[in-house]
């Protein structure tokens, strides 16, 4: 199962409107879990076993923005794929080739 989700807190009080700390946490979070997982400047993508566990992560990831402010956002996206391992390298390795083809 992959999930690329993306948590910011809101009503955080800071001019700047900056969330570069509240995301560090989270993004903490996912890399502490041990899962495979890969962060670029919108999402932050998890692969796991199944959902229980992936979401367990989402779920921490989440509640560690949440004392940035007074609300938290979430956006998520899963590709729900059973039996299939390695699918947040995969994926990519076969979309390289396809455009190499």
């Amino acid at each position: 199962m992959l999930v690329a989700f993306s948590v910011a807190p809101s009503g955080t009080g800071r001019e700047d409107g900056s969330v570069h700390d509240a995301v560090a946490a989270a993004v903490k979070v996912v890399r502490e879990s041990g899962l495979p997982n890969r962060t670029s400047s919108m999402f932050t993508e998890i692969e796991g076993p199944d959902w229980d566990t992936v979401m367990d992560v989402v779920k921490r990831a989440t509640e560690a923005v949440a004392p940035f402010g007074s609300r938290v956002s979430l956006v998520l996206k899963a590709d729900i794929r059973p039996g299939y391992e390695g699918e947040i390298d995969g994926k990519l390795e076969r979309l390289e080739a396809a455009i190499e083809g």
